[in-house]
C-alpha cells in the first residue's frame, strides 16, 4: 500500500515542460528499491514522449496524465489513437500505455479509467496496452519472468500491474514469448540438433544465398533495404503496422551507435537482400550499473556505460531484436543460417546468452526453430484489452 499521506487524488493532463518532466520522472520512484530494473536515460525519455521529436505523434492523437495527491506525482498514463494501425486492421481502437504508479489502487483504478474515458470520448469501442507507442516499440506488460533485468528495448514492471490491470476488466489480447538461448549451440556441433546442422551445411554449401554483414558506411542505403523487408516480412503479423520513413529513420539514428556489424545480417540471393538479423548486445548491462538519474550530467553516465561496456565487458546477454525472411524465400533456412552466423559471432565475442524477442505465442514459424535448437520461453508480455 502506497505509504504517503492519503491526500484526496486529482487527475490531470500534462500542460508544461514542467509536468513532462514530472512524467518522466516518476519511474526512478516507482523502482527505487527493485533490484532488476534498468532505468532509462533522461533526456531520451524526454524526447520519446516530445510531439517535436517522436515521428509518431504525426499519425496519432496523444495525452498524457498525471495522477497527484496533494503535489506528488503517484501515477501516469497515456491515451492514444494510432491513426494509422486502425485504418491498416480496420479496427477502432485506442491504446494506452506509459502506465506506472506507486502502490496505491486507486490511483492505478483512476488511470486506467481516464485513459477508457478518453478513447471512449472519440467513439473506440475497444483500449488496448500497454504500448509505447506500437509494436514497432517497446510493448506488453511483463506477466511472469520477474526475477531478472530487462534485455534492451524490452519493458519491465512491477508484478502488481498484472492485478491492476486485471481487476479493471481487461482480459488477455496477445501474448509476447521471449526465449533465452545459450550461444554455444554451435561449438562442437554439441547442442545443435544433427538435422539444423545438415540444414546450415547444405545451405552454405549453395551459391545462391549470401549472408553479408551491414555496411555502416552506406548506413542510408542499408536502412532502405531493411525497411523493405522488415514491412513486407512483418505484414500479416498480429497488431503489425508498417513503419512510416520518418519511423524508421528515426530508428536507425537511435540503432546505429549500437550496432555490431558481426551481429547485424542480411541475406542476399544475386545481390538482392531477401532477409536481415539484427541482434544487439544487451546494453541494458552496463546501462544499470552506470544507473542513470534525472539531474544527473549524461556525460558522466554515459561514460561510466561505456567503461562498463567496453573495457570491463560486463555484456554476457544479447537480444536478437529482428529476423525477418521475405515470404517468397521462407522455409529455405535463411533463418538457421542467420542463427549460426549470429551465433558464432557472439560466442567470440564473449555473449553467453541471446534472447530471441518478442514473438507472438501464434507464431509457430519462428518459435519452433528456436524451440528445436533448445531455446525456451522464460518470460512473457502481455496485451491487454477491454470493451468500452
Amino acid at each position: 500500500m502506497y505509504n504517503g499521506i492519503m491526500k484526496p487524488l486529482t487527475l490531470q493532463s500534462i500542460e508544461s515542460i514542467e509536468d513532462r518532466r514530472a512524467f518522466v520522472s516518476l519511474p526512478w520512484r516507482v523502482y527505487r528499491d527493485d533490484l532488476h530494473w534498468v532505468p532509462p536515460l533522461f533526456s531520451e525519455r524526454m524526447n520519446f514522449v516530445n510531439p517535436a521529436h517522436h515521428p509518431f505523434f504525426v499519425h496519432a492523437d496523444v495525452s498524457f496524465f498525471l495522477a497527484k495527491r496533494g503535489d506528488e506525482v503517484v501515477g501516469t498514463i497515456a491515451a492514444f489513437t494510432n491513426h494509422r494501425h486502425n485504418e491498416f486492421h480496420n479496427e477502432n481502437i485506442g491504446f494506452f500505455g506509459f502506465f506506472e504508479v506507486l502502490d496505491d489502487h486507486e490511483a492505478a483504478r483512476r488511470l486506467l479509467e481516464t485513459a477508457e474515458n478518453w478513447a471512449r470520448e472519440r467513439g473506440h469501442t475497444t483500449l488496448r496496452g500497454p504500448a509505447q507507442f506500437s509494436t514497432n516499440e517497446e510493448c506488453g506488460l511483463l506477466v511472469d519472468g520477474f526475477d531478472d533485468p530487462p534485455r534492451i528495448l524490452m519493458t519491465y514492471n512491477p508484478r502488481r500491474y498484472v492485478g491492476y490491470i486485471e481487476n479493471q476488466g481487461y482480459h488477455k489480447a496477445m501474448d509476447l514469448h521471449a526465449y533465452t538461448l545459450d550461444t554455444d549451440i554451435f561449438a562442437g556441433g554439441s547442442k545443435f540438433p544433427e538435422k539444423l546442422i545438415r540444414v546450415v551445411e547444405k545451405i552454405k554449401a549453395r551459391d545462391e544465398i549470401h549472408i553479408r554483414k551491414v555496411d555502416l558506411k552506406d548506413f542510408d542505403q542499408e536502412v532502405e533495404q531493411v525497411k523493405k523487408i522488415y514491412n513486407q516480412s512483418w505484414a500479416r503479423n498480429w497488431g503489425f503496422v508498417p513503419m512510416t520513413d520518418e519511423e524508421f529513420a528515426q530508428m536507425g539514428k537511435e540503432l546505429r551507435p549500437i550496432l555490431d556489424p558481426d551481429l547485424t545480417l542480411v541475406a542476399e540471393i544475386g545481390g538482392q537482400p531477401i532477409g536481415v538479423s539484427i541482434t544487439l548486445p544487451d546494453l541494458n548491462q552496463p546501462l544499470r550499473l552506470a544507473y542513470p538519474r534525472p539531474g544527473t550530467p549524461e556525460w558522466w553516465t554515459m561514460a561510466k556505460m561505456i567503461w562498463h561496456w567496453k573495457v570491463k565487458r560486463s555484456v554476457s546477454w544479447a537480444r536478437v531484436l529482428i529476423l525477418g525472411v521475405l515470404p517468397a524465400y521462407r522455409a529455405q533456412g535463411v533463418d538457421a543460417l542467420f542463427y549460426y552466423e549470429t551465433a558464432k559471432a557472439a560466442l567470440k565475442k564473449g555473449i553467453q546468452h541471446a534472447e530471441m524477442s518478442w514473438i507472438l505465442e501464434t507464431n509457430d514459424a519462428i518459435s519452433r526453430p528456436i524451440r528445436v535448437m533448445g531455446g525456451e520461453v522464460y518470460k512473457t508480455y502481455r496485451f491487454y484489452e477491454k470493451s468500452l
